[in-house]
């Protein structure tokens, strides 16, 4: 047993559902139901991310620790719900939803990382889960284990993921929807945030007129996630609580865009009141650079979550969360005027991310139109964003050439398509750096600061994927591990560093994947 510290304010201080029965029903003014995981059959830990372990105080040589992450054992302080929230699904109101597969263990408090709640994906049913099994294959629980991580060590907000663990049981997913379920290995995943809140849990009190608890639960996140903001009078405090979601969402947007992460869903169900990135399903990293990429196949018709879309989104669903939230304010003015800091702090965050990826130390009015055309350029040629900026930083100021960003290029078309224009944007460049008057080693650093050589690309995770269904877990570690400095060149290690193989271009899994899970 690790000794814990729990303190689980959010099942202390929130009303909880009377009924304690675990079947499917609409849950009417509560923040969560009381359930147990699922035990599964034969727990195996198949990673643990040490650092989340060390910030936890958990150590994964305890004799029960696969036990315990699997949902079969208990330490004391440890419970169990699942917490109740609804959502705008692809832009349309789905009502309640909830933690259909997702059981909380409670909230642990650590020494320097502050409160961390605990969560259990895949754990089984509880009263949210609706037709559904509540468990996860183990796919996805790669997926979602690697990423958390990766996005963390990119210095993007996220959640974290303790461990994955194996259940030693199959679960049967239809993968692509088209009539064809087939068995899958099992797998949970222990997801660690400080608050597991999203958009949808203050959407769902609001859309059912329950004030009073819509109001529990907005006094509730800021006592305990924006004390600096408890303090103030109410009508002030709920202002600059929407303001700080705003501006949160704004950096985690600029962020995203920044690496070339696609989330994929962003129902406001998938948004944490935290600004974190949460949910982790059809993910995926921009190969070549194409704004209307989506990795969801069930967005492939609308793209409404397509990568250049995504801050417009993130807007959107800003603007439900308004609606939301706006039965405690007798103005509207504060609400909008926190909707107008979102695209303040976006359009600021975005120009600063944008100049420090081209080793920019001094930023200029000029920046724009140069970081504008670029992206233009990227888009014509197809070009591998991650590998392309990471190039950028080799080129020869003195005689700046496009043979320098080669790499990038996923075929002779693209480069034919962009060798003109391109050389005379890298000429431009090397101008506006000269301009710059900073030393090469500090624009290098700048760059290697702002740009990753290592993202967890689809085809590397399928591989993984692939290798543990057949019982090898080293893909998994080795992954895990490089992702965990992906800003340094890791000698060794260039095969992770590639651009996506042919053979991935459109492999289930590799390009685009659905939300079967």
């Amino acid at each position: 047993m690790t000794d814990l510290r729990f303190d689980n304010a959010f099942v202390r201080a929130l009303p909880a559902d009377p009924d304690t029965t675990n079947v499917p029903r609409q849950v009417v003014g509560a923040a969560f139901s009381w359930v147990d995981p699922t035990p599964v059959p034969a727990p195996r830990t198949v990673a643990v991310a040490q650092e989340v372990a060390a910030m936890l105080g958990v150590s994964p040589e305890a004799p029960d620790f696969a036990e315990v992450f699997a949902g079969n054992v208990r330490w004391p302080g440890m419970t169990g719900y699942a917490m109740t929230y609804g959502g705008h699904q692809f832009g349309h109101w789905a009502g309640q939803l909830g933690d259909g597969r997702a059981i909380g263990l409670g909230e642990v408090l650590t020494a320097r990382h502050g409160r961390q709640e605990l969560q259990l994906k895949g754990a089984g049913r509880t009263p949210y889960s609706r037709g559904a099994d509540g468990r996860a294959v183990m796919r996805s629980s790669i997926r979602e284990f690697l990423c958390s991580e990766a996005m963390h060590h990119l210095g993007v907000p996220t959640t974290r993921a303790l461990a994955l663990v194996a259940t030693g049981e199959q679960v049967v997913r239809d993968v692509m929807y088209d009539g064809n379920p087939a068995p899958e290995p099992g797998a949970i995943v222990c997801r660690v945030a400080p608050s597991f809140l999203r958009f949808g849990s203050f959407e769902l009190p609001s859309s059912r007129g329950d004030v009073a608890l819509l109001r529990r639960l907005v006094d509730f996140t800021i006592a305990t996630h924006y004390p600096e903001i408890a303090t103030l009078p109410a009508d002030e405090g709920y202002a600059a609580f929407f303001a700080e979601v705003c501006e949160r969402t704004a950096r985690l947007m600029a962020h995203w865009m920044r690496v070339g992460f696609v989330h994929g869903v962003m129902n406001t169900d998938n948004m944490s009141i935290l600004g974190l990135t949460i949910d982790y399903g059809p993910y995926g990293w921009i190969d070549d650079f194409d704004p209307d990429w989506t990795p969801n196949t069930t967005d492939r018709t609308h793209r409404r979550y397509r990568f250049g879309q995504q801050p417009q989104v993130a807007y959107w669903n800003l603007q439900r969360l308004a609606q939301a939230v706006s039965p405690l304010f007798e103005d509207v003015a504060p609400l909008q005027a926190g909707l107008n800091r979102y695209v303040e702090v976006f359009q600021a965050t975005d120009a600063a991310f944008s100049v420090a990826k081209l080793g920019l130390a001094r930023p200029d009015d000029a920046d724009e139109a140069l970081v504008a055309d670029l992206r233009g350029l990227l888009a014509a040629g197809g070009m591998d964003m991650t590998i392309f900026f990471r190039d950028l930083a080799t080129l020869d100021l003195r005689a700046p050439h496009v043979a320098a960003v080669d790499a990038a290029f996923y075929d002779d078309a693209g480069r034919a398509a962009v060798a003109e224009p391109l050389q005379a944007w890298l000429q431009r460049y090397a101008m506006r750096v000269r301009d710059d008057e900073s030393s090469t080693s500090e624009r290098i650093a700048l760059m290697h600061a702002a740009n990753p050589r290592y993202v967890l690309r689809n085809y590397l995770a399928q591989q993984a994927i692939d290798r543990a269904e057949q019982g090898d877990d080293a893909g998994i570690h080795e992954l895990l591990d490089t992702l965990r400095h992906p800003y340094d060149d890791q000698p060794g290690r260039e095969h992770l560093a590639g651009k996506r193989p042919d053979w991935a271009r459109e492999r289930v899994g590799c390009s685009m994947l659905s939300c079967s899970s």
